[in-house]
């Protein structure tokens, strides 16, 4: 299918970057060591393959997911020739004190870390807020010390544009990510990025499309809000440059353009029907769209519910940066960075850890403990509430 009609968009990103950084890229994958954290996702396959089409001298991968992780060795070695002699996959979980000695025996030259949990939808349960804040925050400081200790040049860990300007707690666990992450005294150097909405991966509503049609189910989309989006392959090239281009303490993410520009869903859903011969019928009630299934034409028409947002943790529009970070475009062509350093100390972070993990997920207030929390460490999070959570919408 073709993903950049359905965005609206005429051409792919990092073409002239690519070619002109290609061969400096190519020459450190091919003679360095890669770990690829939470690589069976679908940005961690993305960058995985242009590790691996690049020769790679090491390249593991490691996932909780045994599905994930079947899947992508299936996918690259039926894509590219075998050109990395040490390629293999672990199912293992990065936030276990085992993975301190996996760590250190691969002694690796890069690590990627892109295990995280991504969906605002996770905000429901004061129990999946807590194991959001282990992923995102804690075991993204472990895996670094433990990198540190194991030798590595580089250590890249994803972020994300909900880290801008928070108003959801996911996106107030990646800023806080970053903010215990990005100090002034690292020992070893660390980059990230912010990605946009990467489509059809896994969980978005881009892939939501495919698998409501292939169940024949209505559609679902939010009349109101605008994001960026990108290709799963451009943020594999996003993830490439951080690794291998970085400067210590420095985020990167897409320029704005006629390429990378706000979108509402209703453009997305309306081209990618079209793609597929059919047209949107807008209906702004569940049950009538659900209803509609059984007396619309639907080799011609499909049912499309539509709402205003009315959810937890939505924001209208997304932001790469803020007004106070200082951004960096003269390096690369489509590519932006922002050097970024915390204000906190190394004393402040460890009270902020100790302050989190003390919270009984199990209290009726754990649920507010934790959004205090957050927001005495993250001061540019405005929490923004709404009448029901994501899981109570189709």
């Amino acid at each position: 299918m073709d993903e950049l009609s359905i965005l609206g968009r005429n051409f792919p990103l990092f073409k002239n970057d690519l070619e002109k950084h290609d061969n400096v890229i190519t020459e450190i994958v091919r003679d360095s060591k890669f770990l690829v954290i939470g690589g069976g996702g679908t940005i961690g396959q993305a960058v995985t393959k242009e590790l691996f089409k690049r020769h790679a001298k090491v390249l593991h991968v490691v996932d909780l997911n045994e599905s994930y992780l079947a899947e992508l060795v299936r996918d690259v070695r039926s894509s590219f020739l075998n050109t990395v002699n040490d390629f293999d996959t672990f199912s293992l979980d990065c936030g276990a004190p085992y993975f301190r000695s996996f760590l250190i025996t691969g002694k690796y030259d890069y690590v990627l870390n892109l295990s995280a949990m991504k969906h605002v939808r996770s905000e429901n349960s004061a129990f999946s807020m807590y194991r959001m804040f282990h992923t995102n925050v804690v075991n993204a400081l472990n895996t670094y010390r433990w990198s540190v200790e194991s030798g590595v040049c580089n250590y890249f860990c994803v972020s994300s544009d909900k880290a801008t300007n928070p108003v959801n707690y996911m996106g107030a666990t990646k800023r806080a990510m970053e903010l215990c992450l990005m100090l002034d005294n690292l020992q070893v150097p660390i980059s990230g990025a912010r990605f946009a909405n990467v489509a059809f991966s896994n969980g978005s509503i881009l892939e939501s499309f495919r698998n409501r049609i292939s169940k024949c189910q209505p559609l679902s989309i939010p009349l109101d809000i605008e994001r960026y989006f990108i290709t799963s392959q451009e943020a594999g090239i996003i993830c490439l440059f951080a690794t291998v281009l970085c400067r210590s303490n420095e985020i990167f993410f897409p320029k704005n353009s006629s390429e990378i520009r706000l979108t509402k869903f209703k453009a997305v859903v309306e081209n990618y029907l079209r793609l597929i011969d059919k047209t949107p019928i807008f209906i702004d009630n569940e049950e009538e769209a659900k209803a509609s299934m059984f007396s619309m034409d639907t080799k011609k028409y499909w049912p499309v519910n539509t709402f205003h947002t009315d959810t937890v943790g939505e924001k209208p529009f997304e932001e790469f940066y803020d007004s106070i970070e200082r951004v960096d475009e003269t390096r690369f062509d489509e590519l932006a960075t922002i050097n970024f350093l915390s204000p906190y100390s190394d004393a402040q972070i460890r009270d902020f850890i100790d302050r989190f993990v003390l919270i009984d997920p199990n209290s009726k207030y754990a649920r507010y403990e934790m959004l205090e929390a957050i927001a005495s460490f993250v001061p540019s999070f405005n929490h923004t509430g709404g009448e029901k959570f994501l899981n109570e919408r189709m």
